[in-house]
């Protein structure tokens, strides 16, 4: 702790390491993927989907194919050309959901704008929907009853529960209400017993909102719009945005120097979320492999 300009107290934030935490899942899951291999004769299978040249898509799919090699378990890629009809892609899921070799599916997003995302992930088998985006799924979480944790919120979690952050009681805000990170997330942080509160674009007062936060989850997808003065002193503060700046490096939804001296704990862009996302898919995996039995 130290005096900063105009005499505040500026706290050094302790930095939530999530490539190290995403790196010792990876290394429990390898373990996890020996042992079941060798009882069952059977080794997890990730089937990933990706149509189209988007460039950031092409990146995640790789480092989804790294984290399979690295955990033991198989992958196969899917890569289709950007005009690939909606007919053609759910044959294609189709035979992938027959296939008792493939157990997790992923359709990469984004896909090309003619075709219907939605309607597509509801053509994957519920059993192998590793990311957790089918109706079915989404409901079995809102009912207490997961099949599958969706990604990157189970990856919030687990970077909570591994830096010993106690949820129980705790005031949690989280900043944005997709359906990939901000509505699954609200559940699960209800479900550990926080009391949460969902912040959107008719949120009034957001920045006091987010200022009365324990825990703060920053999902709004808007490049360093959490300042300072959003973040209560010793807060908690996780950042799962990634933007691209205009030098071409990447920055998360939380302004992160001014931050840091405010906040008790915080994740980095990248290395925080990102990784964590990617390690819980893994596990997803697995558990779908142990389904398919």
């Amino acid at each position: 702790m130290v005096l900063g300009r105009r005499g505040e107290v500026d706290m050094a934030a302790q930095i939530i390491d999530g490539k190290a935490i995403a790196k010792d899942i990876r290394r429990e899951l390898k373990a996890e993927v020996t042992a079941f291999t060798e009882a069952h004769g059977l080794q997890p299978l990730l089937a990933a989907v990706l149509v189209g040249d988007d460039p950031a898509s092409h990146v995640y799919v790789r480092n989804k194919q790294r984290a399979c090699r690295q955990t033991g378990m198989g992958s196969r890629l899917v890569e289709l050309p950007a005009e690939t009809t909606e007919a053609t892609l759910r044959t294609i899921i189709e035979d992938l959901n027959r296939d008792p070799a493939v157990h997790g599916i992923l359709v990469q997003s984004p896909l090309p704008r003619h075709l219907d995302e939605f309607g597509l992930v509801r053509r994957v088998d519920p059993l192998k929907d590793v990311d957790c985006f089918h109706p079915e799924n989404v409901g079995l979480l809102a009912a207490k009853r997961a099949r599958f944790q969706a990604c990157t919120p189970a990856g919030v979690i687990e970077l909570l529960d591994r830096s010993g952050v106690d949820l129980v009681g705790a005031s949690a805000v989280v900043l944005g209400r997709s359906m990939i990170v901000g509505r699954p997330l609200s559940l699960m942080l209800t479900d550990r017993h926080a009391t949460v509160t969902v912040c959107h674009t008719r949120t009034r007062d957001v920045a006091a909102v987010c200022a009365g936060a324990d825990v703060l989850v920053a999902a709004a997808g808007v490049a360093r719009l959490v300042g300072a003065a959003w973040v209560k002193p010793g807060a908690v503060v996780i950042d799962v945005g990634t933007n691209r700046t205009e030098d071409g490096g990447l920055c998360g939804d939380v302004d992160f120097d001014p931050v840091s001296r405010i906040a008790g704990r915080i994740t980095p862009v990248p290395g925080g979320v990102g990784p964590m996302t990617i390690a819980m898919l893994m596990r997803n995996v697995l558990k779908a492999a142990a389904l398919s039995r």
